[in-house]
């Protein structure tokens, strides 16, 4: 079975991603004595919202966490970094990966559904003289991170590889075109070799036809409709619109406030309404789409009462969520849940 990589336009480093990434990011920097607010500071990111479940982060946002973690400890290499990734850190993806019958078809997973990983570096897998190169493109990142970023990203995906497959994965050799950080370890034990013309992770074409111990099965064919309704939903919604949807989830409870979101984005309000605006929508129009779809979500929980719901919305009485709920879908909380 062999790679096949399909690129989509909607497929670059900036798409949102699980907040899952800077909970590695910001474990390095806690293990160096950086508190997390230093590692958040500039995202509009609280450390408490790190502890609720399917939090999404804009790609600036976790560029910022790298900035200030490089900030805070320069000795902090980014293999180092890529080294404590497991799939699991992925979320849906993650779970579809340990499912997969081998590990080629989890490569392929992983290739269709990039944009559900944490990865700046876009692999491109080829084959040439016998062996699989998987090249990291640098080129469109930002050139004060870039050598992070790749030394990272190819090292979480050879990590995710060494954990998949029975008795490990030991690749042929791995490369970077940057220069060895100071405090650079070898990782798993192999040697790395820096300076290079690629960053590239090359490996035996037979490696991808090891069987997974876990895979096959309906677990496999569940997740992997997970991934793809996932990033069917992620896909559509691209752009500008999107990093707005993510950060104003993330600053519901405060009202999620016009100025508050183009501050978190960089941008002044503005050119924000410009921007929504020219992209179809408007600030307005998204604030309204997020709180239903999340109102709707918590409600049907059955965990929370209207009135707490109200809140986590950013309302500061029931009384107006309910007006707003009625607006949205013609009916009341309490109607809607029979």
């Amino acid at each position: 079975m062999s790679l096949s990589f399909e690129p989509s336009a909607a497929v670059s480093w900036d798409f949102p991603r699980d907040a899952a990434g800077l909970g590695v990011l910001i474990s390095v920097g806690r293990e160096q004595g950086v508190s997390d607010a230093a590692l958040l500071a500039g995202t509009g990111i609280a450390p408490s919202d790190l502890e609720e479940g399917e939090r999404l982060v804009t790609a600036r946002q976790e560029l910022r966490v790298v900035r200030n973690l490089r900030g805070a400890v320069p000795q902090v290499s980014g293999t180092a970094v890529g080294a404590r990734y497991r799939a699991e850190t992925f979320g849906a993806l993650g779970f579809a990966l340990l499912s997969s019958r081998t590990l080629a078809e989890a490569a392929n997973l992983a290739l269709r559904f990039i944009d559900l990983s944490h990865t700046f570096a876009l692999p491109a897998p080829r084959l040439e003289g016998g062996l699989v190169i998987v090249d990291f493109d640098d080129s469109a990142l930002p050139d004060d991170v870039a050598g992070f970023l790749v030394e990272r990203d190819l090292t979480a995906v050879w990590a995710v590889l060494d954990q998949l497959r029975p008795g490990g994965f030991p690749p042929r050799r791995v490369t970077f075109r940057a220069a060895a950080p100071a405090h650079h370890q070898a990782v798993h034990g192999v040697p790395v070799e820096f300076g290079a013309a690629a960053n590239s992770l090359v490996f035996e074409p037979s490696l991808l036809e090891s069987r997974l111990a876990g895979g096959g099965g309906s677990g496999h064919a569940l997740t992997e409709a997970m991934c793809a309704e996932l990033v069917s939903r992620r896909r559509e919604r691209g752009g500008i619109a999107q990093e707005v949807r993510v950060v104003i989830a993330q600053q519901l409870p405060a009202g999620a406030p016009m100025a508050g979101i183009a501050a978190a984005l960089g941008v002044g309000e503005r050119t924000l309404r410009r921007r929504l605006a020219a992209a179809g929508t408007s600030f307005q129009e998204l604030l309204d789409e997020v709180r239903e779809t999340l109102a709707v979500q918590l409600l049907e929980t059955g965990l929370l009462s209207v009135e707490d719901v109200a809140l986590r919305m950013g309302y500061a009485e029931a009384s107006s969520f309910i007006v707003a709920f009625r607006r949205w879908r013609g009916t009341t909380p309490a109607a809607y849940l029979g």
